[in-house]
C-alpha cells in the first residue's frame, strides 16, 4: 500500500500513539515516578494546543522537507468539522498534521526522522 493513499486521519491515529509513547518515555527517564505527576507533565506535550505550538515552531524554523510539508498540508486541509471542545478547529488541524507526519514516518519505518522531530519537541 502506498503511504500517500492512506487517509491523513488514519496516519494521525497511528502517529498519536507513537508521539505519546515518546513523551511518556521522556518523562519517565526524567525521573518522574508518580502517575499523577506523569499525567500532568504529559499534558504539556500531548494536548492539541501544545502539538499545534510545536508544529508552528518547526514550520517557522524551516524544519521540514517538501515531502513532509506535503503531508502537513494534506492533514491541515482535510475536510472535517468535528474537533475536541478543548480547542478550535485550526488548532486541532495543526495538531492532527503533526500526528499525521509522525504516523507517515512510522508507516515508512523512518524512526530516525521521528527521533529528530521528537528531539526538537522534547529538547
Amino acid at each position: 500500500m502506498n503511504v500517500k493513499e492512506i487517509n491523513v486521519l488514519v496516519l494521525a491515529y497511528l502517529g498519536d500513539t507513537i508521539y505519546e509513547n515518546y513523551v511518556r518515555k521522556y518523562l519517565i527517564l526524567k525521573g518522574i515516578g508518580n502517575v499523577d505527576s506523569l499525567q500532568k507533565e504529559a499534558i504539556k506535550y500531548v494536548s492539541a494546543k501544545s502539538q499545534a505550538k510545536y508544529l508552528t515552531e518547526m514550520l517557522d524554523k524551516g524544519f521540514f522537507s517538501d515531502e513532509e510539508l506535503d503531508v502537513i498540508r494534506r492533514a491541515r486541509n482535510y475536510k472535517t468539522t468535528s474537533h475536541p471542545k478543548s480547542c478550535d478547529i485550526i488548532t486541532y488541524k495543526y495538531a492532527t498534521a503533526l500526528e499525521s507526519l509522525i504516523g507517515y514516518w512510522e508507516f515508512l519505518n523512518n524512526r530516525e526522522r521521528i527521533d529528530e522531530i521528537m528531539h526538537f519537541i522534547l529538547k
